[in-house]
């Protein structure tokens, strides 16, 4: 399932099977010859939102096939129908922006047509989270890559608690009004560590903004930014190490006091430790006071 050696095959040359297509995250310079040929030689796509695919397609100059939505409420149901149609004919997945499967549907897709004897492969594109990480200058070996975080403050702590002792570079995806309240958390539960937000990535008005984790929080708390967003936080330092030094636990409340009074900043130490509420505002008290003499 090869369309790569000898000369590049017309739409009709390229074999029967499912294609998982990356797909540009903003700039349509970055769409591949081989891409163009895939989309055009497909009898189905099948895409997240098919009024972006529609979009893409007419950019392109390439005619539209059968275009059937295909995002995570449908994908598992729909699965049998596009592998079974894989079998004889082109059948094109593709996300919104950037590659299938990667905080977008995808899995069950590849899943049925596994178990089907359908051939997959995949036409490689651009990735928000590869594209971020090689903008942040932080270590990518390794990294891990959390996806969406919960949108509530309680979840999430408690999902970002599950990876602060993990010695690897963070990556995640986040929206343009979470961002100051999610950059704010993770200085909270995971320290105050180097980061990176990069914004808008290969379009017009691309931002990356370097800083700890509680310098960005203040700055995105003072106004609003557009656009997608992608954060990478680099891993532990030894000081973070462990949550109950008493040095690694000051720091941890002195970052939460920068943008929270005593009472809140000691819940959200609190909830991130699993340290007892007293034992945290006890000492949130004591270091609310030295800053005040």
């Amino acid at each position: 399932m090869t369309d790569t050696e000898g000369p590049a095959p017309g739409p009709s040359e390229i074999a029967p099977g499912l294609y998982l297509v990356g797909t540009p995250i903003g700039n349509l310079g970055d769409a591949s010859a081989r891409l163009k040929r895939v989309l055009a030689a497909a009898s189905t796509i099948a895409a997240e939102d098919t009024r972006v695919a529609r979009r893409l397609l007419s950019a392109l100059g390439i005619p539209a096939p059968k275009l059937v939505r295909c995002d995570e409420e449908v994908s598992a149901a729909l699965a049998p129908r596009l592998v079974d149609a894989a079998r004889g004919s082109v059948v094109a997945f593709v996300s919104d922006a950037g590659m299938p499967g990667i905080a977008d549907p995808g899995a069950a897709l590849v899943c049925a047509a596994d178990a089907a004897g359908v051939p997959v492969t995949c036409v490689p594109g651009p990735s928000a989270l590869a594209t971020a990480l090689a903008l942040s200058g932080l270590p990518a070996e390794p990294f891990l890559f959390l996806g969406f975080l919960p949108a509530k403050a309680g979840p999430r702590a408690r999902r970002l608690a599950e990876f602060r002792e993990v010695k690897a570079t963070l990556v995640a995806f986040e929206s343009p009004h979470r961002l100051a309240e999610t950059l704010d958390a993770m200085a909270t539960v995971l320290g105050d560590r180097p980061a990176c937000v990069v914004r808008e990535m290969t379009k017009l008005h691309e931002e990356r903004k370097t800083g700890t984790l509680g310098t960005l929080a203040a700055h995105y708390a003072a106004g609003e930014p557009r656009g997608e967003i992608v954060l990478v936080v680099g891993p532990p330092s030894e000081a973070d190490a462990d949550p109950l030094d008493p040095e690694a636990l000051d720091a941890r409340i002195e970052a939460a006091l920068k943008t929270h009074g005593v009472r809140d900043a000691a819940d959200r130490v609190a909830a991130a430790t699993g340290l007892a509420r007293r034992q945290v505002y006890a000492r949130a008290l004591e270091l609310a006071g030295k800053k005040r003499t």
